[in-house]
Parts: C-alpha cells; sequence; structure tokens
C-alpha cells in the first residue's frame, strides 16, 4: 500500500524539475486584479462623490438654507474662497468651512 502511493510520486521526480515558464507573470496578476477592484469599487465612488460636493458648495447663495456636518441647520449669510457665514439664529453668525456643509436644505426663491 505505502509502495502503491510513494511510486507516483518517484514517477514525478523522474520526469524532471517543472519549468519556471511564465511565474513572475502568474504572481503579478492577483495583486493587479485586487488594485483594480479596489479602484473600480472604493477610489472611484469616492472621485465622483467628492466632485459633486465640490460643485454643490460652489453653487451656494446667500439665502440657501444648509445643514452641516456638526447637524447645525442654517441660512448663508455671505460666500468667501474658503469660508462661509452662517446665520444660525437671531444676530447668531458663524463662520464654517465650504467642506463642513453636509446638504443644501433649501434653495432661494425670489419671490416679488
Amino acid at each position: 500500500m505505502l509502495l502503491a502511493s510513494i511510486t507516483p510520486l518517484m514517477a514525478q521526480n523522474a520526469a524532471g524539475p517543472a519549468q519556471p515558464g511564465g511565474s513572475f507573470l502568474t504572481a503579478i496578476i492577483p495583486f493587479v486584479l485586487v488594485f483594480v477592484i479596489f479602484y473600480l469599487l472604493i477610489i472611484m465612488p469616492s472621485r465622483k462623490k467628492q466632485k459633486k460636493h465640490q460643485e454643490m458648495v460652489e453653487q451656494l447663495k446667500p439665502g440657501d438654507k444648509i445643514i452641516t456636518t456638526g447637524g447645525i441647520h442654517g441660512s448663508v449669510m455671505g460666500v468667501q474662497s474658503d469660508k462661509i457665514e452662517v446665520k444660525i439664529a437671531a444676530n447668531v453668525k458663524v463662520d464654517v468651512t465650504k467642506n463642513a456643509i453636509a446638504v443644501i436644505a433649501g434653495k432661494k426663491t425670489n419671490t416679488k
């Protein structure tokens, strides 16, 4: 019984050592596939979301209702290059960075 299991192993060794042809290529393919999947599932959607948020923030104008990432509701009073002045209560205005804007809750409507 033992001899029957050893005989095929001896036959493989007699045929010669295995050729390493394509070993680098077969070793690098899984890494490339993981990177491609990582890019498609994580990096690309994140870039799209970031670009959409940037466009939303650039369209802000005084009078828009916003919600910050901290959950503060307010109205835009002024827009500067890197920050936005937000009115959160009567006679209370705060400056927040543009990145802190989470959602535009409502646009200013022009009524006459």
